[in-house]
């Protein structure tokens, strides 16, 4: 778990500005917050590392109910400090849906508190930020799909 004193500046919580990113993605490029603000609720699904069994069954399950989150106007975005390349064979592998963003230098992860100062792998935590880019709710672990979806579709 991380602590407070192991991360880079504030960790944010329930009801902050969720910190801005641009990132590489596969299969889109680039990526950033901004892209969602305003258009989409955004769910930013931190998760340690592809083509691992806890990670995969979480990446797998995202896609499996993607259209359920798209009807709900909210975007799943899976980031972890793997590279593009990494992402583009996991995303292969298993027919992922969503975007998986490469935080390869742990710099979001950090500004969000899931990567430790000199770590490279992220501690699995879900935000739920919404059109204004505020985070309304923070999931540690891996809550299930209709947990989410509840939560989400709660969101003016």
């Amino acid at each position: 778990m991380t602590s407070m004193q192991d991360t880079v500046g504030s960790v944010p919580k329930e009801g902050d500005a969720a910190p801005k990113f641009k990132l590489p993605a596969h299969p889109s490029g680039m990526i950033s917050l901004d892209d969602y603000l305003g258009k989409k609720n955004v769910i930013l699904a931190f998760y340690p590392k592809d083509d691992t069994p806890g990670c995969t069954k979480e990446m797998c399950a995202f896609s499996k109910d993607l259209s359920q989150f798209d009807e709900v106007n909210t975007q799943v975005l899976g980031i972890s400090c793997d590279s593009v390349q990494s992402h583009e064979k996991f995303s292969s592998k298993f027919s992922l849906k969503q975007p998986l963003l490469a935080d390869v230098d742990g710099r979001v992860g950090r500004s969000y508190g899931t990567v430790s100062a000199g770590k490279s792998t992220a501690s699995r935590k879900l935000f739920v930020i919404d059109k204004k880019g505020v985070i309304k709710h923070i999931y540690e672990g891996m809550p299930d799909n209709d947990t989410l979806l509840s939560f989400v579709k709660s969101l003016k």
